[in-house]
Order: C-alpha cells, then structure tokens, then sequence
C-alpha cells in the first residue's frame, strides 16, 4: 500500500520538483547559515548558499524531475542548461533583493531567508515548467 502510495506521489511531477528542493534547500541552507555564522553579510551569504543549492537542483531536477524533458542532442542540453542557469538568476536576484530588503528593514535574515525561498521556489517552478523543461 505504502509503495503504491510512493509510486503515485512519484508520477506527479511537482512532488518530485518539491522534493528536489528539499535537497536544494538543504544544501542552500547549510551553506548559509555556516556563511552567516562564520560572520559573512547576508547577502554573499544567502548569494552563496543559493547557486550552491542550485548545483544540486540541477542534478536533481534534469535526472529525476524532467528527466523525460532532458534532450538527448547536445546543442539541445546546452540550451537546456543556459535556459536553467537563467532562471536561477531570476531565482538569486529575487532572493538578494528578499534578503537585502529584508536586512535594510531590521529583519533577521534568516527569517527574510525562508521569505525568499517560498517567493523564488514557486517563480522557478513556473519558469522551469514552461520554458526551461518544456
């Protein structure tokens, strides 16, 4: 029952992105909070911690989220690539701008952190889903 349930979740694109992220995220976090830690401002921090996380996004999402989406031809994948690449910069300007804004305000950045990351996890999601993977 439970392996059905699993192989069910699994067919569902978006559960697989969401648990991509998670392992992104966790990446993403780690780093930053070290960062921030070892005495880093926040937004090299949260800048770091960010296209680390990608990295992992990356393996994640063209192997087991759209993995049927992944072309086989290289100028194809190196579109693929550059078109990821660029929606992460979306993604780290958006999450920057979260953080800095949030640190100009008095907020701790850890808390404008977790703002950033519901903002840019939904704004790549639809740019991976419609244009990067479509």
């Amino acid at each position: 029952m439970v392996a059905q349930i699993a192989g069910m979740i699994w067919r569902i694109v978006y559960a697989r992105y969401v648990m991509a992220s998670v392992i992104a995220l966790g990446v993403d976090l780690a780093l930053f909070m070290i960062l921030l830690n070892a005495g880093m401002p926040p937004v090299p921090a949260s800048a770091a911690g960010y296209m680390t996380g990608l990295l992992a996004h990356w393996l994640a999402s063209s192997r087991l989220v759209f993995a049927r989406q992944t072309p086989c031809f290289v100028s194809r994948r190196r579109r693929q690539k550059l078109l990821f690449v660029a929606s992460a910069l979306v993604g780290l300007a958006v999450t920057g701008a979260i953080v800095g804004l949030g640190s100009k305000l008095g907020l701790d950045a850890r808390l404008a952190k977790l703002g950033a990351i519901a903002v840019s996890f939904h704004l790549t999601y639809m740019l991976r889903r419609s244009v990067v993977f479509a």
